[in-house]
């Protein structure tokens, strides 16, 4: 008897918790569902007011994460803490608005993939980049008053800069050198959604080439439906159409780049892929010290000879890019194998007339140059002067084979009414770069600043 007892005891306890078990995941299953409702609420409130953004916005499963505050994004999921969530729909429903689309302004601007920087600096640029667009939206779902520290950091940023994407917020973050207070401060004033799921938090995930792709396709897409059927929304949505087309700018290396406008030619040298070791072996063993073949005495190789760099040294151009601009090219130009012994290269400084043409023979005197490198002019800016001096040259018989001329400058001058005979390349600086009305001949490069690295050669 007393072993039946015990038995249903065991019978008791066991249903109770089986009961007690179906209770938390029935609990747990209704806090998901209510979860996932507060978010497909704010993504189809914000549909209704950004229709050219139907595919970014269903972009996410929502799923529920008690250690997320109060939700984030790994640019597949949207993960959420149930009652964070509850709390914030219950302070206003526009911060859960502004909360979903910070997280997509995330995804579309890749800031989840960024790897090798500071993470705290980073964290915080990529939060006051996503900001600044929605607080730039003259949109009802997101409408939010502004704080003073908020409207400071703005304006101190949109001094110094003209787009205010992540890694330009990221520079002068750095450079403004923030006290821990300062700092700390700027994270709680910004803070919206938890990284976490960031790869820059975690150090072991393996980039996602394919969720890079979608990502990208999307927001080009996003740029195409804003510069042409919601041309409306457009202006509402303030620097968003200006942020898209700089990320979905096509970036380069310049130092390739550059490396594209060498020749091939024969030069003095031993040229190992005609060597042949078999008959060269076969002859030593022969005939003791006379190889049958020897390797040839000339090879063709691919370096820079003929080639112009034009620098803009007018007002609207700043002397220390300049000089950042020269640099680069030289560190190219100087590396190991880019050079043939004899070269011709011209250096022309030119605004709105030609004030300075140097020619460059040898590496030695592409050290000298840059090491009493100065600039001349700061007048306006007129390309033609500078081609009508290539021209001369040309004509003079200056070069041999003129490959091609490279102009950097901020891209608002006259430009020659006729393509040249040799290949043209602009070179802009994205941060100064306007869609300049840059001939059809000519190749339109734009870079970004820290394409323009200084390092040692």
């Amino acid at each position: 008897m007393e072993a039946g007892r015990r038995d249903r005891t065991e019978d008791r306890v066991e249903k109770s918790i089986e009961e007690s078990r179906e209770a938390a995941e029935g609990a747990a299953e209704r806090l998901k569902s209510i979860g996932a409702q507060i978010l497909a609420a704010a993504r189809d409130e914000l549909y209704f007011s950004m229709r050219f953004m139907d595919v970014v916005l269903s972009s996410f499963e929502y799923e529920m994460d008690a250690a997320v505050h109060p939700f984030g994004t790994d640019g597949r999921r949207i993960c959420f803490h149930p009652q964070e969530l509850g709390g914030l729909l219950r302070e206003n429903r526009i911060l859960v608005n502004r909360g979903y689309l910070h997280m997509v302004f995330h995804c579309v601007f890749r800031h989840l993939q960024k790897q090798g920087a500071d993470g705290r600096y980073w964290d915080l640029s990529c939060d006051i980049a996503a900001e600044h667009l929605i607080d730039g939206c003259d949109l009802r779902p997101v409408r939010f008053s502004r704080s003073l520290l908020r409207r400071e950091t703005y304006r101190k940023m949109e001094a110094a800069e003209k787009v205010l994407n992540a890694e330009r917020i990221y520079r002068r973050l750095k450079e403004w050198e923030l006290s821990e207070k300062e700092l700390a401060a700027l994270e709680a004033e910004f803070y919206v959604d938890d990284h976490r799921y960031w790869e820059n938090h975690m150090p072991d995930k393996k980039p996602d080439p394919d969720l890079n792709r979608k990502w990208k396709e999307i927001d080009e897409k996003m740029e195409t439906d804003l510069e042409t059927f919601s041309k409306e929304a457009s202006e509402q949505s303030g620097d968003l159409l200006g942020e898209l087309k700089v990320e979905n700018r096509e970036k380069h290396d310049y130092r390739e780049f550059l490396r594209k406008f060498a020749v091939f030619r024969e030069e003095m040298g031993v040229d190992p892929d005609t060597f042949d070791y078999g008959f060269y072996s076969y002859g030593l063993s022969l005939y003791g010290n006379m190889p049958l073949i020897e390797p040839q005495e000339t090879r063709e190789v691919k370096k820079i000879t003929d080639f112009v760099v034009v620098i803009d040294t007018s007002m609207s151009c700043s002397g220390e890019l300049v000089r950042r601009f020269l640099e680069e090219t030289y560190s190219v130009l100087a590396e190991s194998g880019s050079f043939f012994r004899k070269v011709n290269i011209h250096i022309i400084q030119c605004d709105e007339k030609v004030h300075a043409d140097v020619k460059i023979t040898c590496r030695e005197e592409l050290e000298e140059y840059m090491e009493h490198f100065s600039l001349y002019g700061e007048g306006g800016t007129d390309f033609r002067p500078a081609f009508a001096r290539v021209d001369e040259l040309v004509r003079a018989g200056e070069f041999d084979d003129l490959k091609g001329l490279i102009y950097f400058t901020d891209g608002y001058g006259i430009y020659p009414e006729r393509m040249p005979a040799y290949r043209t390349a602009f070179v802009f600086l994205e941060e100064d770069y306007r869609d300049a009305e840059v001939p059809p001949w000519a190749i339109r490069l734009i870079l970004r600043e820290e394409d323009l690295r200084t390092e040692a050669v």
